[in-house]
């Protein structure tokens, strides 16, 4: 986005991980005035590149949290995955940024908490999810009619169509190929057991103020139509598009403008089928475990994604199979208790008890 309309975006701050090599180089070609490396181990080799550049370099999560608070940042990326996430969001919002939010995990684990934070500080946030940006696009002007229903929709992943017993000798190999999307290993693995249009579900909750009886998924294999909003008048918009997050990264930037870009365009005639069939719950159980979270509220979404993590990690690691994922995070949801309306702290305690309880199962 940057890259495209430097007239318009310039990068105040980047952070990386550990991809100390992808930092510098990004670094040297967008001048940002510091840049963060969360694994301190990589610290002199960022800092002797990029100091003599007059970039400031600082290092670890605790400089993560704290860099979103420089007064000249106007708007903070949220995409770092999983839990990592929530702290600098939370400290970004205290201190009255916009959030263009791609860390799903952030309004899973603490929605009611950090959605009051944002109203309270005054901060919008934008949705960077493609489904979420596809709501949010369709809501625009509607902001007055009220929403009947909304459709999220999944690709299916790459096990579309398979029963329990297909998915009993599954490698990590098969299922971090995602047909249609490119993405880092967690979220692809979580696309494949459904777990990541889950972790939507509740994320769409919080994002438009739904009840959990107006969020609905329908499985969409090609993966054009990224969303629909249903009004109560019946009437439905959908938004479209080919399966690249170059737009919806560009609209949080620029919203309630639209950039012209030289993205890839949408053809009808590639696509002439677009097809859509309802979710297999019994096959995928991640997706009915999320709704059940949603439903219940509480610290129980915390405790689904901290299970998850756990889970996909161990699945990654070659050290449980692929359905053992769901089976770890419904036994850690059965065991952890649940508290109705969790504070922070409460939701670190949760996060902590529900990751050593789902590492205690294999």
């Amino acid at each position: 986005m940057i890259r495209e309309n430097p007239e318009v975006f310039c990068a105040e701050v980047l952070v990386a991980n550990s991809n100390a090599d992808l930092l510098i180089q990004q670094a040297l070609e967008f001048n940002p005035n510091a840049v963060v490396i969360a694994d301190e181990s990589k610290y002199q080799q960022v800092k002797s590149v990029l100091q003599p550049k007059d970039i400031k370099v600082f290092a670890g999560t605790k400089a993560i949290e704290q860099i979103v608070e420089m007064e000249t940042v106007d708007m903070v990326l949220a995409s770092i995955v999983g839990y990592a996430g929530l702290a600098s969001t939370i400290n970004a919002i205290k201190h009255k940024k916009q959030i263009a939010l791609a860390n799903k995990e952030t309004l899973v684990v603490a929605g009611e908490l950090v959605t009051r934070l944002a109203q309270e500080n005054g901060v919008n946030i934008y949705p960077v999810d493609s489904e979420h940006s596809a709501i949010f696009q369709c809501l625009a002007g509607e902001w007055e009619n009220k929403i009947e229903k909304i459709y999220l929709t999944a690709s299916g992943g790459p096990f579309r169509g398979k029963k329990r017993n297909d998915l009993l000798n599954i490698t990590k190999a098969q299922a971090l190929k995602h047909p249609n999307w490119s993405m880092g290993a967690k979220i692809t693995i979580d696309s494949a057991s459904l777990m990541n249009k889950g972790l939507e579900v509740i994320e769409a909750k919080w994002l438009f103020h739904l009840d959990p009886s107006q969020i609905d998924v329908i499985v969409h294999p090609q993966s054009i139509v990224h969303s629909i909003v249903q009004f109560e008048d019946g009437s439905m918009k959908a938004q479209m598009g080919l399966p690249d997050m170059k737009l919806p990264i560009q609209y949080a930037f620029s919203y309630p403008f639209r950039i012209k870009n030289n993205f890839t365009r949408f053809n009808f005639m590639d696509y002439p089928n677009l097809s859509f069939e309802k979710p297999d719950l019994d096959t995928f159980t991640n997706l009915k475990l999320a709704f059940t979270c949603m439903n219940k509220g509480g610290n129980m979404p915390c405790v689904l994604n901290a299970a998850n993590e756990v889970a996909v990690q161990a699945f990654l690691e070659d050290k449980i199979g692929f359905l053992q994922m769901s089976d770890v995070v419904g036994n850690t949801l059965e065991k952890v208790p649940f508290i109705k309306s969790p504070d922070y702290s409460q939701y670190m305690a949760c996060d902590k008890e529900a990751r050593e309880i789902a590492l205690s199962q294999f």
